[in-house]
């Protein structure tokens, strides 16, 4: 059985467009591009997870988020759990901080990008929730 990895995922949105960046080459599934966010540690709250890698990995701070789903996704080698929720409240200059590409996108632009196969589920409902 594979061990399931908690993730914080924040969909980061401002002026109708959406906040991606793109996940460096050696990692996870990379290349492709991502909402930002991280691993939930020990004793964490997902807000709390999700404030401090927005803060790590885009240079906003997190004022407040509202839930949007909850995904559950095996790929062949780990499985993820994706608490994904919604960011409009922050303070920050969104950018990358972590040397990878990021930029702002126009939601109905979203299936122009090729995502990680777990993340098709929030690009499908940010189309039919926002």
């Amino acid at each position: 059985m594979k061990k399931v990895v908690e993730v914080a995922v924040g969909v980061i949105k401002a002026n109708n467009k959406i906040f991606i960046s793109k996940r460096h080459d050696g990692q996870h599934q990379g290349g492709l591009w991502e909402f930002p966010g991280g691993k939930i540690e020990a004793g964490e709250t997902v807000f709390d997870a999700l404030k401090r890698e927005l803060k790590e990995e885009v240079n906003i701070n997190v004022v407040s988020s509202i839930e949007l789903q909850v995904i559950e996704h095996d790929y062949t080698d780990k499985s993820v759990r994706l608490m994904v929720h919604i960011v409009e409240d922050f303070t920050g200059e969104a950018k990358g901080l972590e040397s990878q590409v990021c930029q702002w996108v126009d939601i109905n632009e979203l299936t122009n990008y090729d995502f990680p196969e777990a993340n098709q589920e929030i690009i499908s409902r940010l189309h039919t929730t926002i």
